[in-house]
């Protein structure tokens, strides 16, 4: 085997090692978010409002809406990569497997020293899984898909989709609170931050890095 190849090997398998790392670590941190009980990131609004409605488990919630918003890109004309369809499935059972391990925390102080770990924890787990560079996280190619299917800009799209999402969560039962608006405020900083950790390096001749110096160009998985 060249030195090329050997390269090439060793590229691809931290890259699944990211990918997977950072979908886990993606489903333990929404988990804690959960447990801190001060409101969850604008899907997770969604996630919990549905779990509770319907008694199913949030982690199985997130993948069966994964997967219908899976479904909506085929009108769309995107296409999923190995990363979009793992993410429909494994940030839902890790989420589901942190919730049944965790215990909630007592006080104000514990619960808020969960809800910023798990912003954190949020955020590296966006720069692993984003750095491998194995496709987007299903709900962030229904905005790119809408974004090039209506010709509106992606932060429009963003917005919308989001607000949406937010005020169906709320009015279904999801908590909205001081952890939606901190993780809307920390995580774009912190996800482009991370990107830059733990950015892979291109092949030679290879396309540009994922990490760009506008956080704005960042597409986070949710």
């Amino acid at each position: 085997m060249s030195g090329s190849d050997t390269r090439s090997g060793t590229r691809l398998t931290r890259r699944l090692i990211q990918l997977y790392a950072g979908l886990v670590l993606y489903g333990a941190s929404s988990a804690l978010l959960v447990l801190a009980g001060l409101g969850l990131e604008p899907w997770g609004v969604l996630h919990q409002g549905l779990s509770e409605r319907s008694g199913v488990s949030i982690g199985l919630v997130s993948i069966a809406v994964g997967a219908v918003v899976l479904l909506l890109w085929i009108p769309l004309r995107q296409r999923p990569g190995l990363g979009t369809v793992s993410n429909v499935v494994v940030v839902g059972l890790a989420m589901d497997g942190t919730l049944a391990v965790l215990p909630a925390p007592d006080g104000l102080v514990a619960r808020i020293a969960l809800l910023a770990a798990g912003i954190v924890l949020n955020g590296a787990a966006t720069g692993l899984y984003i750095a491998a560079r194995f496709g987007p996280g299903p709900r962030d190619g229904l905005m790119t898909g809408l974004h090039r299917a209506t010709g509106r800009s992606l932060r429009l799209m963003r917005t919308a989709v989001e607000v949406a999402v937010v005020v169906s969560g709320f009015l279904l039962g999801g908590s909205i609170g001081l952890g939606t608006v901190a993780y809307a405020l920390a995580i774009g900083p912190l996800a482009q931050f991370f990107l830059r950790v733990f950015a892979v390096p291109a092949p030679a001749g290879g396309s540009a890095p994922v990490a760009d110096r506008s956080p704005g160009r960042a597409i986070l998985p949710r």
